[in-house]
């Protein structure tokens, strides 16, 4: 049998191409992108071990056997003692080892409320200012001090969410992370669920990240592992280099891939002990102390 074709089937694709070119414009498809980063969080200078367990980390990030774009440090810097020459010394000096672009955001023990001025002045001498930007495989990187947020205050000439507001609308519609210190969202810890942000300001950044391409939000300050959901956007909670609750230092690497976030989180194994660690029930792998 010989097949016909009717002449109008002949005009049907030449039909749907002018529909198509005369219908609304659809956004241009992301590029592809794959890389990889590192996310540090609450090393705690200036208590127990955690200088010589950050100096580990660092080690460890400048010995993977792949590329890295960058190293991000979710906060908790120091431990209340920024201030302190000896202490930021040492923070600064282990710090300058790691060997990739490195970004820093500060958390509640870095700038502290109570000594807001003389804390933010260190920091941003330091380290850099509050907020900050960067870019890296194609996707815009958002860090923010977010504590006035957590607590509710304000602070002079600074508005974090207006800030974010801007830079989203700058991004252009571009893949954007944003980085913080503090989960928007609620803690759990003895046995009891303890308050996040504030309602109102919650509610709002969530709204802010939901309307613009942000691919994820990433936290450190609860010292543990945790994933939890801002709308549709997934919110990392990175566990603490630091040791309090005789917890095991840790560093965690991202991988990006196409606009998808996938993680591994990476663990300093223990150091043996030694006679006199035996005799006291400690090692250099338990720093005694409470941070939160």
């Amino acid at each position: 049998m010989r097949w016909r074709i009717a002449p109008a089937l002949l005009i049907l694709p030449w039909f749907a191409f002018v529909l198509a070119a005369s219908g609304p414009a659809r956004p241009a498809a992301e590029p592809s992108a794959h890389f990889y980063f590192v996310q540090m969080s609450d090393t705690h200078f200036g208590t127990g071990d955690h200088a010589a367990r950050t100096r580990r980390v660092v080690a460890a990030i400048n010995n993977l056997p792949f590329a890295i774009e960058c190293v991000v440090h979710t906060g908790d810097i120091t431990s209340d003692d920024i201030g302190d020459p000896r202490t930021l010394g040492v923070a600064t000096s282990v710090l300058s080892g790691i060997r990739v672009p490195a970004h820093y955001l500060p958390g509640n023990h870095d700038v502290r409320r109570r000594a807001l001025k003389a804390t933010l002045g260190v920091y941003t001498n330091a380290f850099g200012p509050l907020c900050g930007r960067a870019e890296h495989g194609g996707v815009v990187f958002l860090f923010l001090w977010d504590e006035p947020l957590r607590r509710g205050f304000a602070a002079e000439g600074y508005d974090p969410l207006a800030w974010l507001e801007s830079e989203l609308r700058a991004a252009g519609g571009r893949p954007a992370i944003v980085l913080l210190h503090s989960p928007p969202v609620e803690d759990f810890y003895g046995d009891r669920i303890r308050p996040g942000w504030p309602p109102e300001n919650r509610a709002r950044f969530t709204r802010i990240v939901n309307a613009a391409n942000v691919k994820a939000v990433i936290a450190g300050h609860f010292h543990r592992d945790e994933l939890h959901w801002l709308g549709r956007v997934p919110l990392y909670v990175c566990s603490a280099v630091a040791g309090y609750w005789g917890r095991q230092g840790s560093f965690r690497i991202y991988a990006y891939s196409d606009g998808r976030l996938g993680y591994r989180t990476v663990y300093l194994e223990p150091l043996a002990k030694t006679k006199e660690d035996s005799a006291t029930g400690g090692s250099d792998e338990e720093a005694r102390g409470t941070a939160k």
